[in-house]
């Protein structure tokens, strides 16, 4: 009799261990190609399409040595951050759920809040920057619409606001998904979509450079004129250094993608193969359509180089384009948006465990819904919708955000908790040179938030209500 009982719990303890982790959750399945598919979701974003504007600010030698230097410190940070999912080994140590939680465990509680204001700061603003593209783009199809029917002359305008609406409704709709393990059919979609629209891009700059010649480029870029005085040209600089960190920038939701991971391989290792693809693939892909939009518009390159209308045909293939970038930001916000709903949620059901309308689900025509669910993440779309249609400046918003995110959070908080993890010793050489990297990262953070809030500034001052902004 004791046999069979004891045969029985083995049996029962297997089937537990098909189902479930080592930490009592649900199994896991996510692969380094799931991974990859979402931090190039996250990555190739709106990002790219200011990359002609920021060769034009830049010139051709410092633009290819900024996007190069971006994508290695980024590309280095994360591999370190890899190592940060599992505390206080790397692989079978406990799992760390959140970037947050990682932080906690690493560096301590002041660190932890530090990092919370950051992390969640920045989710927010990239909520409402991608609001703002993807109403941008949805403008920009009606747009070039009406260019080919009534030529490239016709006033053309129309208002960003409805499609910000159109845009909202649609989150609102997606944001019941419950989680991250959810997503990633969605991230798949996206992640081609950024490919497409990537491409589209750098197909109709080569057809531009066919057919009309390079564009007037300079190796500082656009030059100092009367008009265009030193002082302006050293903002614009810093601007644009804002916005190649935003393209650059998802380590903030590394260890939540890597939360995804099955556990053998082991996560870290998995994870950086898929940093190391995401990030590659994400640096060519940003090589050419710097490179070849700035050789293509030369120094008028517009600040969104696939709605600022440098090309106007054909035009079904910038409809495509634009349709691709809504559909990608569709993907790419709910990525960013899961930590912080996440958060909110776990946060909720841990002060109040015994409220129904937190804790309890319930069916409507076959989707699980949770009042807590439905009721938060609709406002929060909705509160992010309206500060978009305050702000709708593409550029400036973009650089802002890029300043904001780098140093703190692909920076920073990975070297210290990588530090911290490793126990790499104070004043040695690794601990000199990794301190020298961040205060280097910090220095161009700065001069890029004070270049992009003084461009958001301006352009705040010069705004008309209800104008179109592209």
């Amino acid at each position: 009799m004791q046999n069979c009982s004891s045969l029985s719990t083995v049996e029962s303890g297997y089937l537990d261990s098909e189902k479930f982790d080592d930490d009592g959750r649900v199994k896991r399945t996510g692969t380094w190609k799931s991974a990859t598919a979402h931090i190039i979701t996250a990555v190739i974003g709106s990002g790219v399409l200011s990359l002609a504007w920021c060769f034009a600010q830049l010139g051709w030698i410092a633009g290819t040595i900024t996007l190069v230097l971006f994508s290695v410190i980024t590309m280095f940070n994360s591999l370190l951050l890899s190592d940060c999912y599992r505390s206080p080994d790397p692989v079978i140590g406990t799992r760390n759920y959140t970037y947050m939680d990682a932080v906690k465990s690493n560096l301590g509680t002041l660190q932890y809040k530090l990092c919370g204001i950051a992390q969640y700061g920045v989710l927010t603003g990239i909520a409402i920057g991608y609001t703002i593209t993807t109403s941008i783009s949805m403008a920009a199809i009606k747009r070039s619409n009406c260019f080919h029917k009534r030529g490239h002359k016709a006033d053309c305008h129309v208002h960003n606001n409805s499609f910000m609406l159109i845009f909202a409704i649609i989150q609102i709709i997606l944001s019941q998904v419950p989680n991250f393990h959810k997503l990633s059919p969605l991230s798949i979609v996206a992640a081609v979509m950024s490919f497409m629209y990537s491409l589209i891009g750098i197909g109709l700059s080569i057809a531009k450079i066919i057919g009309e010649g390079i564009g007037k480029t300079t190796l500082t870029g656009i030059p100092i004129t009367k008009d265009f005085t030193s002082m302006e040209k050293m903002w614009k600089t810093f601007s644009a250094l804002g916005d190649v960190a935003f393209a650059y920038s998802f380590c903030f939701i590394l260890i939540e993608i890597q939360d995804t991971l099955k556990s053998s391989p082991p996560e870290n290792k998995q994870m950086k193969k898929a940093t190391a693809i995401g990030i590659m693939a994400s640096t060519v892909f940003y090589l050419l359509c710097g490179v070849l939009g700035y050789a293509a518009f030369g120094n008028e390159a517009p600040g969104n180089f696939l709605t600022g209308f440098g090309f106007y045909d054909p035009f079904w293939l910038v409809d495509l384009a634009n349709i691709c970038i809504v559909v990608h930001l569709l993907g790419a916000y709910q990525v960013l948006a899961q930590p912080i709903f996440g958060f909110v949620e776990s946060w909720s059901k841990e002060k109040w465990p015994q409220n129904k309308l937190i804790s309890k689900e319930f069916s409507l025509w076959g989707i699980d819904i949770n009042m807590l669910r439905f009721v938060w993440r609709t406002s929060y779309v909705i509160v992010m919708t309206i500060i978009a249609m305050i702000f709708p400046f593409f550029n400036d918003f973009v650089g802002l955000l890029g300043a904001g995110t780098f140093w703190p959070l692909s920076v920073y908080f990975p070297i210290e908790m990588y530090i911290s993890q490793a126990k790499i010793r104070k004043y040695s050489f690794t601990w000199i040179w990794m301190q020298i990297l961040s205060l280097a990262c910090l220095s161009v953070s700065l001069v890029a938030a004070v270049g992009s809030t003084r461009g958001l500034v301006t352009s705040v001052q010069s705004f008309k209500p209800f104008q179109s902004v592209s």
